[in-house]
């Protein structure tokens, strides 16, 4: 039996909260209170309700039944964000910032300074100029939104919300796309909150942060509440087993062993841009390559450029011995190669539509008969890869916005499957997704190497790099400075090329 909420030493909490969209239940009556001076993590699998029940707490969503208190008396909390006038501030997963306005103004919209009747322009500025440099964000107040990466955009959403003085401040993933640096500066600044009596709920999916940064730790599986305890109570190995209601022994696949005489499916030769510097490597049939660095080193561009998506760039790409003429997206994904992108929001899928046509968008010309679009056969492919990639969603005509983050990328593979690629790139595979889903798609892509396509993996999480690829390459400023394979692939080997410690003549 679910143990009550503490009501009294809470300043809000939800009492036995269920929640349904339409007939479909989402939440079984699951309380779960924040107190004052405290980091209260929640964690669970994608679709567990982590995210549902925080729009609960912060008014986007009302319940189907139970209660939500604040400072223990009940209440019927105001909707669309209006509940930050009562001090209730929540940091979205999907970032909520106006891309044609400056930082300044993104974090002073609604609460804009005046002096004689005028914006006080200057002291706006100001004021956000101490907020960046309080956590580490080297950008201009006056900067444009849309100019900023995502990591950037990300922190200047967590300075949006700590500049309300919230009383308590409820983040859904804030460190997702976060570089363990900008995560270390960030967390300063939560420990600070803590200190002045904010309560804070932490939603991630990172759960060696959690241990970090939380004081309490609750679990949610399938809509249900599992279990609140101390931080010190708990193990990574009892959360991720709670989370998912197994053991997760074989984490990650046993590999079939490389075979280092496969036939060459890509060969990349002196590829130079702005960035970078005369890159060279191969990729075999049936391998899986890591590619791992830090910020800035140049992986994803390297890709982006490989793929059509980049600049124009010196050097040649090989496909089975082939040279590309390197044209257009669709000429690469004619020839067999495909690039699954870490930013399935903004550039991997079409929020907006139902699986369907983005599992078919692709490959799209395979789906076109007589000038029209083949329903049937897309709905056999969205069947296709519902059964392959495991994609679970409340309604089969769900929005792609709808699902998950671990199901919007589960979409995603199954969408770039259906070109029938020779080569899948896949950059940051697992970022967001919860450990279980990490699991399935670590699995996804043993099977992929086992049929014969070749895999290129771009990640940041060291353990995954070293857990599933039979070949790495280490990447600092634009080149490529090591190869590692066997027990080489280790965690200190790896810093050691990635922070310039350690650097070999590497041709490809």
């Amino acid at each position: 039996m679910q143990e009550a909420a503490s009501i009294e030493a809470s300043v809000l909490s939800a009492e036995s909260v269920s929640k349904s969209f339409g007939t479909v239940p989402v939440l079984f009556s699951v309380s779960f209170d924040i107190r004052a001076g405290e980091v209260h993590a929640l964690i669970g699998e994608n679709g567990a309700g982590k995210s549902t029940l925080m729009k609960i707490l912060s008014g986007f969503h009302d319940t189907t039944s139970g209660a939500i208190r604040l400072d223990g008396e009940e209440i019927q909390l105001p909707g669309n964000g209006q509940a930050e006038a009562l001090g209730i501030v929540l940091i979205h997963q999907e970032l909520n910032l106006a891309e044609q306005m400056t930082v300044t103004e993104n974090i002073f919209l609604g609460r804009e300074l005046s002096r004689n009747g005028l914006l006080n322009r200057a002291e706006m500025a100001r004021r956000v100029g101490v907020m960046l440099a309080e956590v580490g964000l080297d950008v201009s107040p006056k900067a444009r939104i849309s100019d900023l990466s995502i990591a950037q955009k990300q922190m200047v959403e967590i300075v949006k919300a700590m500049s309300r003085n919230a009383r308590v401040l409820i983040m859904d993933e804030p460190t997702a796309v976060l570089t363990d640096a900008e995560t270390e500066l960030f967390f300063k600044q939560v420990r600070k909150l803590k200190a002045s009596g904010t309560a804070i709920v932490f939603v991630s999916h990172k759960l060696h942060e959690v241990m970090e940064i939380a004081d309490r730790i609750t679990i949610l599986r399938d809509g249900q509440w599992i279990t609140t305890k101390q931080t010190a109570e708990f193990t990574l190995d009892s959360m991720a087993q709670m989370m998912v209601g197994r053991e997760l022994s074989d984490f990650y696949p046993p590999m079939n062993e490389a075979d280092v005489d496969a036939e060459v499916v890509l060969s990349v030769r002196g590829m130079t841009t702005k960035n970078l510097r005369n890159v060279s490597f191969d990729l075999r049939k049936g391998e899986v390559l890591g590619f791992f660095g830090l910020i800035g080193s140049g992986r994803t561009e390297l890709f982006e450029t490989i793929c059509c998506l980049g600049e124009k760039a010196a050097g040649t790409v090989s496909l089975s011995g082939v040279e590309s003429s390197h044209a257009s997206v669709a000429e690469m994904r004619d020839a067999g190669i495909v690039y699954l992108t870490k930013d399935r929001k903004e550039k991997g899928l079409l929020m907006e539509q139902g699986m369907g046509p983005n599992i078919t968008l692709l490959a799209l010309p395979r789906f076109i008969r007589h000038f029209m679009l083949d329903r049937t056969a897309e709905q056999k492919a969205l069947e296709r890869g519902i059964r392959r990639f495991d994609i679970r969603a409340r309604d089969p005509k769900a929005r792609a916005r709808e699902l998950s983050g671990g199901n919007q990328q589960k979409l995603l593979l199954a969408k770039i499957m259906e070109a029938e690629p020779r080569i899948v790139v896949i950059d940051e595979p697992t970022r967001g997704i919860d450990v279980g889903t990490k699991q399935q798609i670590y699995h996804f892509i043993a099977a992929l190497a086992a049929e014969g396509i070749s895999v290129v993996v771009i990640s940041s999480e060291m353990p995954e790099i070293i857990g599933i690829c039979h070949r790495v390459l280490v990447m600092r400023s634009g080149r490529i400075t090591g190869e590692l394979t066997g027990e080489a692939i280790n965690e200190n080997e790896i810093v050691r090329y990635a922070a310039g410690l350690k650097e070999e003549t590497f041709r490809g």
